[in-house]
């Protein structure tokens, strides 16, 4: 086992690897990376792993989880655990305990069972679309409101509150981000949303407690009135945690399938001729262009990976989007390819934090997808897609399209994505 010496200007490289101007398409600086620093060491508590098989390694190794709110982080400050709280950020058994109370509305058999509402949303959502004279955003017409609509239903979330949760939503996801690429004002927004957000939640548990439904925050509050097994602040934390994850990710996902559909029309045509391949399509396309870009976990004690040794105490980055892009794992990587037919990939993530909600977010995204076909056939980009200013949970923030009978786009159908040819 071998200590990996501490490069300064390593740290300078991989702030480069988030710059803005890298957001669009980060795919090309991930693969630089990975082939000439698989194993960074920036900081002397700061490792950066950007291999497939070590950032497994690592999401399944007990040795590694989450730092303690007294722990320090390289950069200064405290550790923040999750941002958002709850069991995301907690180890075992604490972790354990949450997760198990969590589980059981996101089984495969009770997501499935939502297919119909799921469906009869996106159809409303979509309906008129055929007629649109000018260009429309598909963010704002679906890929954001779908997920919102579909966790707070399963929440009980008013639906007229739903605007005031992606607000806090916004804020919060992008404190996500590493602390060297976070402002003051990013700070400030993510404490204030955070504090609106517990104070919004905390409202309705009276009413839910009065007034109990089928929702899922009724049935946690009955849980938490039945025992210790929650404390209300946890509970808070898990509602928080399943309103923003619950379409954060799912809203990129679907926002980031269509562009790549659009940008890959040899793929849409295969998807189009072959509908079945739409569950395929979505695990491609989460290996391919991952909502969740890195994740950070902390060494529980002393560890080792691929050989080198890591002190308890550091921080470890794993950079999901460049390891499911590893060329020793998939082939020809860049290649965007719906019949690829793997589910081998870490965008759900590895080990006893695999994404709870993964069912949902797959079966919204195909649903989404499926639905749209017959749009993204007809349509062509209207201008540059917007990014939303998010390394960790990368995605659109806005994607125009126009329907192509009446009016050309500013990019064609035709061309290709940013790393990868059109495939006709």
């Amino acid at each position: 086992m071998t200590e990996l010496a501490v490069r300064a200007a390593d740290l300078q490289a991989l702030m480069g690897l988030f710059a803005p101007e890298q957001i669009a398409d980060p795919y090309p600086a991930y693969r630089e990376w990975r082939v000439q620093q698989p194993i960074a060491r920036p900081h002397e508590r700061l490792f950066v792993l950007s291999r497939f098989a070590d950032c497994e390694a690592v999401l399944a190794d007990a040795s590694f989880g989450h730092a303690g709110p007294g722990d320090t982080r390289p950069f200064g400050g405290r550790a923040r655990g999750a941002n958002i709280g709850s069991f995301l950020g907690m180890n075992p058994p604490d972790h354990t305990r949450l997760r198990r109370l969590v589980s059981r509305a996101f089984t495969p058999a009770r997501v499935k069972a939502l297919t119909p509402r799921i469906e009869a949303i996106t159809g409303e959502l979509l309906d008129g679309i055929d007629h649109e004279e000018g260009p429309f955003d598909l963010v704002e017409r679906l890929a954001l409101p779908l997920p919102v609509r579909v966790i707070c239903e399963l929440l009980g979330v008013r639906p007229g509150d739903h605007d005031l949760l992606v607000g806090w939503s916004a804020a919060l996801s992008r404190a996500l981000d590493p602390d060297f690429l976070l402002t003051g004002d990013d700070r400030a927004r993510q404490h204030d949303a955070r504090a609106a957000f517990a104070a919004y939640l905390r409202g309705l548990l009276p009413v839910r407690r009065q007034f109990p439904g089928g929702d899922l925050i009724s049935a946690l509050v009955q849980v938490h009135d039945e025992g210790d097994a929650l404390s209300e602040d946890e509970l808070i934390a898990i509602v928080m945690l399943l309103l923003v994850a619950g379409h954060e990710t799912t809203r990129s996902l679907i926002g980031g399938g269509a562009l790549a559909l659009l940008r890959h029309p040899g793929q849409l045509t295969v998807l189009r001729e072959h509908p079945e391949l739409t569950g395929q399509a979505v695990e491609e396309l989460l290996r391919y262009d991952p909502p969740v870009q890195l994740v950070t976990r902390y060494a529980l004690r002393d560890a080792q990976v691929a050989g080198s040794a890591i002190p308890a105490g550091s921080f470890v980055l794993l950079l999901v989007g460049a390891a499911n892009r590893d060329q020793t794992v998939f082939r020809d990587p860049d290649r965007f390819e719906v019949r690829r037919g793997t589910q081998r990939h870490l965008a759900f993530g590895h080990g006893i934090h695999f994404c709870l909600g993964a069912p949902l977010a797959r079966l919204e995204a195909t649903v989404a997808l499926r639905c749209l076909l017959p749009v993204l056939a007809r349509a062509r980009i209207a201008a540059e897609p917007a990014w939303k200013p998010n390394t960790v949970l990368r995605g659109l923030q806005q994607l125009r399209l126009v329907d192509a009978r009446g009016a050309g786009g500013t990019v064609g159908a035709d061309e290709p994505g940013p790393t990868a040819e059109a495939q006709q």
